[in-house]
């Protein structure tokens, strides 16, 4: 984790701490100055008002990834215990994360205030930088699991030339996507779940996940609850969850179920859920409920930041040679990162009908008063 060091303070020992200098107030608030009020320049009142909303999204964008270090940090533990304050921290950081990002959707409406005239005011003085090449955001991205195969343009993000990232920039951001993810780590967290071991299933015999018989008697109630239309998702469930395809699938087909995460921690994110109600699953469902959230709240990010350009530029390129609202559209259907956990919500069966689970795997489930 990045240490933060504290400032130096040497020069005024036997001064008090004023509010001023322990938040460094005049480094902040003089860090602001719109090229537009340079001499020779027509000063356009709008820019500061520009700068000082992408600084806030900086500042919002350094605690986030404070939030996923963090997190990051205990899902690497090799084991965690549930009866430790560990996983509730993490659902406790995953929620911060969720508040900022909705304080971000909503910094969009002060952004729009500025009309298109007013932008550009300033706008030419900008190019060629531009969001695109903002550091933080990358990292948030490629710490929460978006990987640069599956990102739209992929070419574009590996560029140092004008309109690009810089060199330190480029490696930190390269290092940062050659480590293990989020998405990865809780992968492997999820893998680790026992509920499936032959301690609970007395009858397990197959070594095979298809033939246990939660997951026989879970297909069959499934099932038989999908309409005539529905019936092709008996086949998408066999992908999902255990890489079996139906023999009439091409491979075009099969890449479809080409998951992000693997079968066994997909089976046990929808156990989870099913049985969210247990004591044990709360804070497990609560966190990949939040990491569903979080999804759904970058991608709004993006859809109200696609939505601006096109009332600011219209369809003019980015200041930084990308297509500008192109670019954003084409990020903002491609860049998910949990799809696969969204996805969950097509194999849930109703409660009523859940299958009853052996007594030996309820007592562990829950309370023992």
């Amino acid at each position: 984790m990045k240490l933060y060091l504290k400032p130096n303070y040497s020069a005024m020992e036997k001064e008090p701490m004023y509010y001023g200098t322990y938040l460094q107030l005049d480094k902040i608030i003089e860090s602001q100055y719109p090229v537009s009020f340079e001499p020779g320049n027509e000063p356009a009142h709008d820019e500061m008002l520009f700068i000082i909303i992408h600084q806030s999204y900086e500042l919002w964008f350094k605690q986030i990834l404070f939030e996923l270090d963090y997190c990051m940090g205990i899902f690497q533990k090799e084991k965690i215990n549930d009866n430790s304050e560990d996983l509730n921290l993490v659902r406790h950081r995953f929620k911060r994360i969720i508040k900022i990002l909705e304080l971000l959707n909503q910094q969009v409406n002060v952004l729009d205030t500025m009309t298109p005239m007013d932008f550009l005011a300033f706008r030419n003085l900008l190019t060629p930088s531009s969001g695109f090449q903002s550091k933080q955001f990358r990292l948030i991205e490629a710490k929460l699991g978006l990987e640069i195969e599956k990102r739209h343009q992929k070419d574009y993000y590996k560029r140092t030339n004008e309109g690009g990232f810089t060199q330190p920039d480029y490696q930190h951001i390269t290092q940062t996507e050659e480590g293990k993810n989020l998405l990865q780590l809780v992968n492997d967290w999820l893998e680790r779940m026992p509920f499936f071991d032959n301690a609970y299933w007395e009858d397990q015999l197959s070594t095979d996940p298809i033939n246990h018989p939660f997951w026989k008697q879970y297909k069959a109630v499934y099932s038989a609850g999908l309409s005539e239309r529905e019936q092709s998702k008996q086949a998408d469930f066999d992908a999902v969850f255990f890489q079996h395809f139906a023999p009439e699938m091409s491979k075009e087909q099969q890449q479809l179920f080409n998951c992000s995460f693997s079968p066994a921690a997909m089976r046990a994110a929808l156990f989870i859920m099913l049985y969210r109600d247990f004591p044990v699953f709360q804070t497990s469902y609560q966190i990949l409920d939040s990491l569903i959230e979080m999804d759904h709240l970058m991608s709004n990010w993006r859809h109200k930041h696609l939505i601006m350009v096109r009332r600011m530029i219209g369809m003019r390129v980015g200041t930084g040679n990308t297509s500008g609202a192109g670019y954003l559209e084409g990020a903002l259907n491609k860049h998910y990162v949990y799809r696969d956990l969204s996805g969950l919500s097509t194999y849930l069966i109703e409660r009523k009908n859940l299958p009853k689970l052996p007594e030996s795997l309820i007592k562990y489930l829950g309370f023992n008063l």
